[in-house]
């Protein structure tokens, strides 16, 4: 398995995978050096991931290999599914999955997603649209959704 340290708005993330794909994303909370040579499996994940940043990308083209359960994996690829810019809830990511009940499985299985970003749990919002818990914390999935919607206007506070 091969590792980088990449430096992003949000702080600094860590992207492992190999030849059969990106296996995580994670975003970091300490510091950490930046890795001077990204692994040639890594290259096009962390080139995707500067456009994002950078406003140019809105879709991911990349290889994915994350490891979960049959249930997790059936769940991130229904949030893969969420279109740039826009948000869905719990209760509606559960309902397409077929089945309402399973909302706190689906929110659990959003909670584990190893794959930050390219699987887009942070465009999961409560039911009355509040922002919801976030791994990577609050403040990051306030600016995930601020960097993706199409209407841009300053902060009041």
């Amino acid at each position: 398995m091969d590792t980088c340290i990449i430096n992003t708005p949000l702080g600094y993330a860590k992207i492992s995978g190999n030849q059969d794909g990106i296996s995580s994303v994670t975003v970091l909370d300490s510091e950490e050096s930046p890795t001077d040579i990204i692994p040639e499996v890594l290259e096009d994940c962390v080139y995707q991931l500067q456009e994002y940043f950078d406003g140019k990308r809105q879709q991911f083209a990349l290889q994915l290999n994350p490891e979960g359960t049959e249930f997790q994996k059936k769940v991130w690829n229904q949030l893969a599914k969420i279109p740039h810019g826009t948000t869905t809830s719990y209760l509606e990511l559960s309902k397409q999955l077929g089945d309402i009940k399973a909302i706190r499985a689906v929110a659990n299985a959003n909670g584990k997603n190893p794959i930050w970003i390219i699987i887009p749990c942070h465009r999961i919002i409560g039911s009355d649209g509040s922002l919801t818990g976030y791994a990577g914390g609050l403040h990051r999935k306030q600016w995930l959704l601020e960097h993706e919607s199409p209407y841009k206007q300053q902060r009041l506070f």
